[in-house]
């Protein structure tokens, strides 16, 4: 599956990071954190699908993103419920989705209308445990996307970048 994603700074990993034991008792908890922009999905031309991208992202600026909370999808669309996540704040970020949506086409459920801009955090496990989690404060973190990754799923690595504005 291939991805176009938001490169996240140091600061979010830290604060990743330093939530890590209050997630110990989820099933899965992310080591590597990245925010999701567009499922591209897999390719016979991973070139072609590519270049499609970078096309599509012309024009693209740099936008400013926030971490403003810690939230949980409580039944998520994919995979083991609950969810915790990041939330993030970026009507640049949603703009961008938006023209790779038109690109690309919505992957029902999770795009378009229904995308939420967010670093997932840890999946699986106690509602509770997750639901006590969202009451914690935490520092707003704002940053600059100035780019944007192409980025493997099989392997879990980027490909390529687009630097904003592209």
């Amino acid at each position: 599956m291939y991805s176009v994603n938001v490169p996240v700074p140091g600061r979010v990993r830290e604060l990743a990071a330093g939530l890590y034991p209050s997630l110990s008792t989820f099933e899965t908890v992310r080591e590597n954190h990245s925010l999701l922009l567009k499922r591209l999905g897999d390719a016979d031309h991973v070139a072609q699908l590519q270049h499609r991208t970078h096309r599509a992202l012309e024009g693209a600026p740099a936008v400013e993103a926030r971490v403003t909370g810690i939230d949980v999808f409580e039944d998520p669309p994919l995979g083991n419920a609950p969810v915790v996540y990041l939330a993030v704040e970026s009507p640049g970020l949603e703009s961008i989705h938006a023209d790779l949506v038109d690109a690309f086409g919505a992957v029902e459920g999770l795009e378009a209308d229904d995308y939420v801009p967010h670093v997932t955090l840890a999946r699986g496990g106690d509602l509770e445990a997750a639901r006590r989690l969202t009451d914690r404060e935490i520092e707003p973190i704002t940053w600059t996307v100035n780019g944007l990754e192409f980025f493997d799923g099989s392997y879990r690595l980027p490909v390529s970048r687009v630097s904003l504005p592209a």
